[in-house]
């Protein structure tokens, strides 16, 4: 799974001024739901969006869906209360709080620390609620190891690629997509970056939203990049782009089931039983130690997404 055990390959985004699509969310097939405070609810209609969340976080009907709600940055004069409201009305009901525009470890240092006091407080496990941080413009990215190593609470770090693009002043209004006057992914580097400092510090890297919400095979298209180098998940729009995440950030049926024969065949193989061997053969393919590591990464996707495996091993005679 990489770091953080639970699955987040779909991560859909719902206003928290919207109680009819709270309501909604809580049967769609998403991984994760972030409930949001930010950019989907206008400043007059935040403190009302905040008892929206806190009642549907307190009603349930998640089932196994990740909670998180999305806060206000620390640059706005809503993120204080916004913490406060949500974890004293439903912190023994949230998963994460989802911190936008992080650019330093100082701004999740703060969550932290107020987490901590809110979680003492109110009788909370210690450490209990996660934290996800959000990379959105060049000082979250430069600074993105410290954050990353900010706190044991961390679970995620995201990208938000319309922000960022403003804040880097690129010329373009697509958000997640290719640049046409671009020969190759301008946003290979930010992600490749995000990555490296999530795997470092044992988080999960997600990637963020396309905008174009009825486009599905552009959505697909631009999952797939970012599924290549390693990510966990990927932010979801809309309803309809959930299936398209939830595929493309599995494993195959034949790779999942190929990494739990490389699994077992190694198991048996440098047992006793096996002859204690190192490197042995599995079928046509030389397995070793490097091929278990990999193995185990798409083993625990598979795991994760809830596959179920349609090849066994039987060790010869």
């Amino acid at each position: 799974m990489g770091a953080i055990g639970r699955p987040r390959r779909s991560c859909l985004a719902v206003p928290g001024s919207s109680v009819k699509m709270l309501d909604k969310a809580k049967g769609l097939p998403a991984d994760q739901v972030f409930l949001d405070l930010e950019d989907a609810v206008a400043p007059l209609a935040k403190p009302d969006a905040r008892k929206n969340i806190v009642a549907a976080l307190n009603e349930g009907g998640w089932g196994g869906k990740a909670r998180v709600v999305r806060v206000n940055d620390l640059t706005t004069p809503w993120t204080y209360r916004d913490v406060i409201d949500i974890v004293e009305g439903a912190g023994a009901n949230l998963d994460c709080i989802m911190l936008p525009k992080v650019q330093s470890a100082a701004h999740i240092e703060w969550l932290d620390l107020t987490l901590t006091q809110l979680e003492r407080s109110l009788g909370l496990p210690l450490g209990g609620i996660g934290i996800e941080a959000q990379i959105e413009n060049a000082a979250g990215l430069v600074n993105v190891d410290a954050i990353a190593a900010a706190s044991p609470r961390v679970e995620t770090i995201i990208f938000g690629p319309a922000d960022f693009m403003a804040s880097i002043n690129m010329k373009s209004l697509v958000v997640g997509a290719l640049h046409p006057d671009y020969p190759g992914d301008p946003y290979h580097y930010i992600l490749m970056r995000i990555l490296m400092a999530a795997r470092m510090h044992d988080k999960q890297a997600i990637d963020g939203p396309f905008l174009q919400i009825r486009d599905v095979d552009g959505f697909t298209e631009v999952a797939k990049r970012s599924a290549a180098l390693g990510f966990d998940g990927k932010w979801v729009l809309h309803p309809g782009q959930l299936d398209a995440a939830n595929e493309v950030y599995s494993p195959s049926q034949a790779d999942y089931d190929h990494a739990e024969l490389i699994l077992d065949a190694y198991e048996h193989y440098t047992s006793e039983a096996g002859g204690r061997l190192g490197a042995v053969m599995l079928g046509d393919e030389m397995i070793d130690e490097a091929s278990r590591k990999m193995a185990l990464v798409m083993a625990g996707k598979g795991r994760a997404a809830g596959m179920s495996r349609t090849q066994t091993f039987t060790a010869p005679a």
